[in-house]
């Protein structure tokens, strides 16, 4: 299997160099240039294995580059001692035909752990393979998961360094805290005066500067990403949507197939879910759910994709996004694999902040995705109401996604099982969460964590309990045009 770029599909690269490099040259990002296509023996295959069995399984399709001992070592290694149980995606069950993917039981609470505790292994792997011994300098943006995942999963490995940007005023304060108090001495951590897009912008800009790359180069290192644009965070991430199936098959009336139901800001989530359809999994309808910050929404619904609009601070902050990086994937797919057509209309983006897709275009996005918005007063709502109802916990992301799902039933009354991605612990947004449950109220974020857990007879997830007495170790912010400064103090070039 080669990986070609979204913009350059004459570039062909190995798993190995796709994940070494996280971007291509030009600013494309890698895709397979063909997809395995699963049979029901092999989900039956997959459904009598661990997770740990069905993420080697699939994983050898798209690195074939890798031998079987290199993808032992790296599922091993993720997998092994860093989540609750051996299953690190369990779904519960709530109301009728709601399935609910728990992502958040690894050591940040969040969805990204079950990507980023892989990435590491995935990324030392292949840069023995294709680097040349050089070291591999981590970029992340973050909007307040990503940036605690990644920060966990490459602190101290060996020949690397990780940055992360975060918004200073776009994330929770527990997410704050995680990442401000994060161990590693190959670790840095920069807030950043503006939003996501700023972060994730000024991280882009300083990946596909030639003269940077070169600079980098001379003092024996070389970029790479932890971000979802980088095809070793992706490829985990359709791991759990095939297990999830296995999962459910058999308890659920699947013969017809399932809706999934994901909360979307970068578009890497429910990326991944369109790609365990592709290979074979019975995925009816991908349902986009966003909060306030709706550009998704509009452009599944019209065809036109707008980042001119005013943008909105909620209580989903990680989904406080207006430009969606791996939508350019998805683009790529349904324009046929056309380059030049996702290069144009990725220059419009960057040059007028807008873009409109071809007619036949629109309608193969409308097929495939149904999507639909909530506000924040909606957020906390859905979180009672799930409480109140099914005694089910959930953070305001998921609650995003259950709004939705609402909508979406009573849109279509497609009544089909459904999964529900959810992505974070409840406890990294006590805050919120407590208001949507309780007229209690607290003083210190902390003080929300412990009544949250008293109101609600749920326990504390023993990462968020450590971080009370932990040190805060960063504290720098610079400005969107100091962000290659602060990269250059992070790996030490003068």
């Amino acid at each position: 299997m080669n990986y070609i770029s979204t913009r350059n599909k004459s570039v062909k690269v190995t798993s190995a160099s796709a994940i070494a490099q996280g971007i291509s040259a030009e600013g494309g990002l890698f895709v397979p240039d063909t997809f395995p296509r699963f049979s029901e023996d092999d989900f039956n295959t997959l459904a009598a294995m661990d997770y740990k069995g069905r993420a080697k399984f699939v994983l050898k399709y798209f690195l074939d580059d890798f031998t079987d001992g290199e993808i032992d070592y790296c599922v091993n290694g993720a997998y092994t001692g860093s989540f609750d149980s051996d299953q690190p995606a369990p779904v519960s069950i709530v109301g009728k035909n709601i399935n609910i993917l728990e992502l958040w039981h690894g050591p940040t609470c969040a969805f990204k752990d079950l990507a980023l505790q892989l990435l590491p292994y995935l990324l030392t792997t292949s840069a023995k393979k294709v680097n040349g011994g050089k070291k591999s300098v981590i970029l992340v943006a973050t909007s307040g998961d990503t940036g605690k995942a990644a920060l966990e999963g490459f602190k101290d490995v060996e020949n690397t360094e990780i940055l992360v940007f975060y918004p200073s005023h776009g994330v929770s304060p527990m997410q704050k805290l995680q990442m401000d108090s994060q161990k590693g001495n190959n670790v840095h951590v920069c807030a950043i005066d503006g939003n996501f897009d700023d972060a994730q912008t000024g991280v882009k800009k300083i990946f596909t500067d030639a003269d940077v790359k070169k600079r980098l180069s001379d003092n024996g290192m070389l970029f790479s990403s932890a971000n979802s644009i980088n095809w070793g965070r992706l490829v985990p991430q359709i791991v759990y949507y095939i297990s999830c199936y296995c999962d459910i098959k058999d308890s659920q009336n699947t013969e017809n197939g399932f809706n999934v139901v994901v909360p979307t800001g970068n578009f890497g989530n429910i990326l991944a879910a369109y790609y365990a359809k592709k290979i074979g999994v019975p995925i009816n309808r991908l349902i986009c759910a966003s909060n306030a910050n709706n550009v998704l929404t509009d452009f599944i619904k019209t065809g036109k994709y707008n980042r001119n609009r005013e943008f909105y601070t909620t209580i989903s902050p990680s989904m406080d996004i207006l430009i969606s990086s791996n939508l350019e994937r998805m683009l790529f797919e349904l324009c046929g694999n056309n380059d030049k057509e996702v290069a144009k209309l990725q220059q419009s983006l960057w040059e007028t902040g807008e873009f409109t897709v071809s007619g036949k275009v629109k309608q193969a996005f409308s097929e495939i995705f149904w999507a639909g918005y909530c506000n924040d007063d909606e957020t906390l709502g859905t979180i009672g109401k799930y409480f109140r109802d099914y005694g089910y916990l959930c953070d305001t992301h998921t609650a995003v996604a259950l709004n939705v799902y609402g909508q979406y039933l009573q849109d279509t009354g497609d009544d089909r099982p459904a999964v529900i991605a959810s992505t974070a612990s409840p406890y990294k947004f006590a805050k919120s969460v407590l208001s949507a449950v309780s007229d209690k109220k607290a003083e210190t974020e902390f003080d929300n964590v412990r009544l949250l857990s008293e109101v609600t007879g749920t326990d504390i997830p023993a990462p968020i309990k450590a971080l009370e007495n932990a040190e805060v170790r960063f504290n720098r912010v610079c400005g969107k045009d100091e962000m290659l400064k602060a990269v250059y103090d992070a790996v030490g070039i003068k």
